[in-house]
This record gives structure tokens, C-alpha cells and sequence, in this order.
């Protein structure tokens, strides 16, 4: 999996970076806090090659996409 490649269509499929209000991530997923949840476009999401699911839970947009989540996350 390309990671850069990821986040690149990761990103606007979410509602871009101005749409991120916060991010961490667990042993498998990606969990964004959106400022505009109604923004995030889960087919779009789920057809990102790497991404394996799409869960919301608590507040949060999460994006499954295994133990390589680390290798992705970065933060800013």
C-alpha cells in the first residue's frame, strides 16, 4: 500500500483537510473527528484501494485499513 497515494484520495473523500477536526488512529484504523460528517462520501472511501471499511462510531469517521495504520497515520 502506498501511503501518500492514501491520504491523497483519502483526504478530499472526507471533506478535505478543513474538514478534519481531529485524528488518531488504533491497531487497525484511521479515526477522523469531522467537523461536517455529511461531507465524508463512504463509497468514495470504501473504494480506495488499502481501505478495507468504513465504521462510524462515537463521533468519529473511521477508516479501516489494518496493521499497517501507523505506517499511515501522520500527524501534522
Amino acid at each position: 500500500m502506498n501511503h501518500s497515494e492514501l491520504a491523497k484520495q483519502l483526504l478530499p473523500a472526507i471533506g478535505g483537510e478543513a474538514n478534519i477536526a481531529g485524528l488518531t488512529h488504533c491497531a487497525t484504523r484511521l479515526r477522523f473527528t469531522l467537523k461536517d460528517e455529511s461531507l465524508a462520501d463512504e463509497a468514495t472511501v470504501k473504494a480506495i484501494k488499502g481501505v478495507l471499511g468504513v465504521a462510524r462510531s462515537g463521533g468519529q469517521f473511521q477508516v479501516i485499513i489494518g496493521p499497517e495504520v501507523p505506517k499511515a497515520y501522520v500527524r501534522r
